[in-house]
């Protein structure tokens, strides 16, 4: 009411303009049909090509193994990732973005950037934790992990993220240079953080252990209509440019490099991407490489298929025993000096009508030497160092969790679901999964999918879960 009646009295009539409001069938927001109060429709904002948009996007999940999963930490196992909690609502992305989007061809110089905020329970997944709590490479607890987002609010399972801050430019070289300047999502891999641009609520493993966001210079050049490629240099990062924030680190430069080739139809493409880089700045120290093949091809107009093989390689890093002259972890890291980790990734997707899809996702990943799954991840990621207690730890997420990795296993899962829009600004995903691990050392080892009541690591569990995303 106070702004309609600002906008009558002209107060506000240099910063907005006349929108017509459009029908709530019709619109693919819900700032669209609020007609002036739409701030997208404020001259303010117009003028300078701004554009605020956003999300909320909200699930539940009914684990069928009930009180047999990890409930004294309140987390479900397996890559289910972001919708990790059983039997309760999760708040998972109250979203919001200001862009101002660049040109995409032309002869002129365009210049714009954006900047993102979510506060959910997917926070703490896509917050800058690249600087780990321990350092790799030695074994020690690193003093700091930066603070760009990590400190804003901290809760077990609520929190704040800012996953992008970029300055974006296009620059009218040969066919048009793109380059984003700052802290942006990873062009790597096929699923994303944002919710509106999944198909499944529930994640991949691929997409879990993969970098979520980097920070640095990224160029992307797109050749002719078959060919483009990307690069650049990611830094602020100890785990070979993951997930960066804006501070620690600085002299750990790392690379990130893409390059695609589509058919001419764009049936079919292949999309390569990596990066290569240091687990921290003091020189000899480890290195971690990580490299993601997706294959696209549409077998029919409706018919939709995507095969994903992600591999990833940390080279001299500390191991258990500190053996072979490296340092010996003071909490389980690896069982090898060269731990990798590597999975293969189906999807299939089928459109029945306008507005409704079905989905399968079957995959394997691979954790060769224990070393990248070592805890849920929500858990995992939680750990800090704790500043009264120099080389300590705690972990602000509070699960007292204390199944460590070094677990060598195979995980799968099968996934079946539903992609429906019966509005434009609203998709509704019911999805069921299977997943289950494959382990020698299962009963010693961290026990991913929890315990059953007599103590007995789980070896399966079945998930049912369903979320919905309203954009505005």
């Amino acid at each position: 009411m106070l702004l309609r009646a600002l906008a009558a009295t002209g107060i506000m009539g240099l910063t907005m303009g006349a929108a017509q409001a459009t029908g709530i069938s019709e619109a693919g927001g819900l700032l669209e049909t609020v007609g002036d109060l739409n701030p997208n429709s404020w001259k303010l904002l117009s003028d300078s090509g701004l554009k605020i948009g956003g999300w909320i996007n909200g699930g539940v999940t009914y684990n069928a193994n009930g009180n047999s999963m990890a409930t004294t930490q309140g987390f479900n196992g397996g890559g289910a990732t972001f919708g990790d909690r059983a039997d309760m609502l999760q708040l998972n992305q109250l979203y919001v973005y200001l862009q101002r989007a660049v040109a995409t061809e032309g002869d002129d110089w365009s210049f714009g950037g954006r900047f993102d905020f979510n506060y959910g329970t997917d926070s703490i997944f896509t917050q800058t934790y690249g600087i780990p709590t321990i350092n790799v490479t030695t074994g020690n607890v690193n003093p700091t992990r930066g603070n760009w987002d990590l400190n804003i609010m901290r809760g077990q399972y609520y929190g704040i993220a800012l996953p992008q801050a970029y300055l974006e430019s296009y620059i009218p070289i040969g066919n048009g240079l793109n380059v984003k300047l700052g802290h942006f999502y990873t062009p790597i891999g096929y699923e994303v953080v944002t919710a509106p641009d999944n198909f499944f609520y529930t994640h991949a493993y691929s997409m879990q252990w993969e970098p979520f966001t980097h920070t640095g210079a990224l160029f992307s050049y797109t050749f002719d209509p078959n060919w483009s490629a990307l690069g650049g240099v990611i830094t602020n990062s100890g785990t070979g440019g993951f997930d960066g924030g804006f501070n620690g680190q600085w002299g750990n430069w790392d690379g990130i490099a893409g390059l695609t080739l589509s058919s001419d139809d764009k049936n079919t493409s292949l999309y390569g991407s990596g990066t290569y880089g240091g687990t921290s700045s003091t020189p000899g120290s480890g290195t971690w490489s990580f490299f993601s093949l997706v294959l696209k091809h549409n077998f029919l107009d409706n018919l939709h298929f995507v095969l994903q093989h992600d591999h990833g390689f940390a080279n001299n890093v500390c191991s258990v025993n500190g053996s072979n002259g490296r340092a010996a972890c003071n909490i389980p890291v690896a069982t090898s000096q060269n731990p990798q980790w590597y999975s293969i990734n189906s999807e299939l997707f089928y459109d029945l009508m306008e507005g409704l899809g079905a989905g399968m996702r079957v995959e394997w990943f691979r954790d060769n030497d224990g070393f990248r799954v070592s805890a849920p991840a929500r858990v995992a990621a939680g750990w800090n160092p704790s500043t009264g207690s120099p080389g300590g730890m705690y972990n602000y997420v509070g699960a007292n969790y204390t199944n460590s990795g070094l677990l060598s296993a195979s995980y799968y899962e099968v996934t079946l679901g539903l992609n429906w829009k019966p509005l434009k600004w609203l998709t509704v995903r019911p999805n069921a999964r299977f997943d289950w691990v494959s382990s020698s050392n299962l009963a010693v080892g961290y026990s991913p999918l929890g315990y059953n009541s007599s103590g007995a690591p789980q070896t399966t569990q079945f998930l049912f879960s369903t979320d919905a995303i309203i954009m505005f």
